[in-house]
């Protein structure tokens, strides 16, 4: 019988409790869109977006995807669906903020052996991310929030970025955050939760992405659900290693089985729509409870003399 992992947050210990019961469905926080709720720059009007920072959303997130293959059983733009409504339902959260339209390239190479990739270099992003946040703040927000859902360009594309933009913002009141805990920390301590308690191991492709994307979208055509039986790829690599034949100059071990080299890595088998709303709450909490805390010690900091 696993022992539980006792340094997981608390909201991981009680997702585990009840997401067996789970169902699938609309992300919690969800709300039907309305004038009074619309969070969405893209969906809302002009007027709608002057009102909106008017009432106090002042602060843009901005939060990327990606074009990237993910295994034969997810859609390729997994990244990009998965982002726009992790950002929307933060917005709505925090009440204060509008999710700005996710960005469907980031770091990544395309391959014609897996051709589902399209991807920028660090360079093209960190100058977009620079881009958009001018533009944000010409638009009137006085705060700016950088993340994303996939980890190329993370963390130093990102944390660059907002430190320079907030250095240049700073004096005027404004400033500029980079919310990591969305993805790095989030996606650990599931992880870490699925392993305590017996899942098989897995990254790219596997149960944490295909569950996450079962429960947001496995009614709208995200995922190939007869193709989970099978989802089973390359095994996951030690810490510190790429996999097999992976990197440049890397020689692949003579002695390793056959790669699959199918987009996954690990066993993606036992996802569920179940496990996928126990991993999308996990990013939400941390996301809102990280900014939150931004926009605390700012005010913090304004009132000191």
């Amino acid at each position: 019988m696993p022992r539980p992992l006792m340094s997981i947050p608390v909201l991981v210990l009680s997702c585990a409790t009840a997401f067996a019961q789970a169902p699938a469905g609309k992300p919690s926080g969800a709300k039907t869109a309305t004038r009074q709720t619309l969070v969405e720059f893209e969906m809302m009007t002009w007027p709608e977006v002057k009102a909106a920072i008017e009432a106090g959303k002042t602060t843009a997130l901005f939060y990327t995807g990606g074009t990237e293959q993910r295994g034969p059983q997810n859609v390729n733009g997994g990244h990009t669906l998965m982002g726009r409504e992790i950002v929307r339902t933060i917005a709505l959260r925090l009440g204060n903020a509008i999710a700005m339209p996710v960005l469907p390239y980031t770091p990544n190479n395309a391959s014609a052996q897996l051709p589902g990739t399209i991807g920028l270099t660090p360079e093209l992003l960190g100058a977009i991310l620079e881009r958009v946040t001018e533009q944000a703040m010409t638009t009137g927000f006085k705060n700016v929030v950088l993340m994303g859902d996939h980890g190329g360009g993370q963390p130093q594309t990102y944390a660059d970025v907002a430190r320079k933009m907030d250095a240049k913002y700073a004096p005027e009141g404004r400033h500029v955050y980079f919310c990591d805990e969305v993805y790095a920390k989030a996606q650990g301590d599931f992880d870490k939760w699925l392993h305590e308690h017996g899942y098989p191991s897995s990254s790219h492709a596997g149960i944490p992405d295909t569950s996450t994307m079962l429960y947001l979208g496995g009614d709208k055509g995200w995922v190939r659900k007869e193709l989970i039986a099978t989802a089973e790829g390359d095994p996951v690599p030690p810490p510190g290693q790429r996999g097999q034949g992976r990197g440049r100059g890397q020689t692949p071990d003579p002695n390793a089985p056959p790669r699959k080299n199918n987009g996954i890595t690990g066993d993606a088998r036992r996802s569920t729509a179940a496990l996928g709303k126990m991993a999308f709450d996990i990013k939400i909490e941390y996301a809102v409870k990280q900014i939150q805390g931004f926009l605390a010690n700012q005010g913090k900091a304004t009132a000191q003399p």
